[in-house]
């Protein structure tokens, strides 16, 4: 087997998304809804952090990063896209070339970190999944 060139992204995931992921077997993440025309990973896991601890605890009470590696030749077709500073970096694969995309995961999908709301109402890291 030959060695291929991957780029490691990850992904601030909710709880909903995660069970799907798992039930794909680590290996797929699922189709976007209706609402959902562009799939975003983004390139580096402090970013991730941010999102899943500000913003999907918020929304769904946990929020979960999730690390995974895809082709780099399949990468390499999507333009990096800087939403912010020079670390808000992200890739804007759209609903339809998802599957492409799963096609092109190297290993599995990991989670990384987890984070919920403590007893006091303060974010914390989960050290397991809830």
């Amino acid at each position: 087997m030959t060695d291929v060139e991957t780029v490691t992204l990850w992904r601030p995931t909710g709880p909903e998304e995660l069970v799907l992921v798992e039930e794909s077997g680590w290996t797929r993440w699922p189709p976007r809804l209706p609402d959902q025309p562009i799939f975003y990973p983004v390139l580096n896991e402090d970013y991730a952090v941010r999102i899943a601890r500000d913003w999907n605890v918020k929304a769904s009470g946990v929020g979960h990063v999730t690390r995974f590696r895809v082709r780099k030749d399949f990468l390499d077709s999507f333009e990096v896209q800087q939403v912010g500073g020079e670390t808000i970096l992200e890739y804007w694969i759209p609903a339809e070339q998802l599957e492409d995309l799963n096609g092109n995961i190297v290993g599995r999908i990991e989670v990384t970190r987890s984070f919920r709301r403590g007893p006091d109402g303060d974010v914390v890291e989960a050290h397991d999944r809830e």
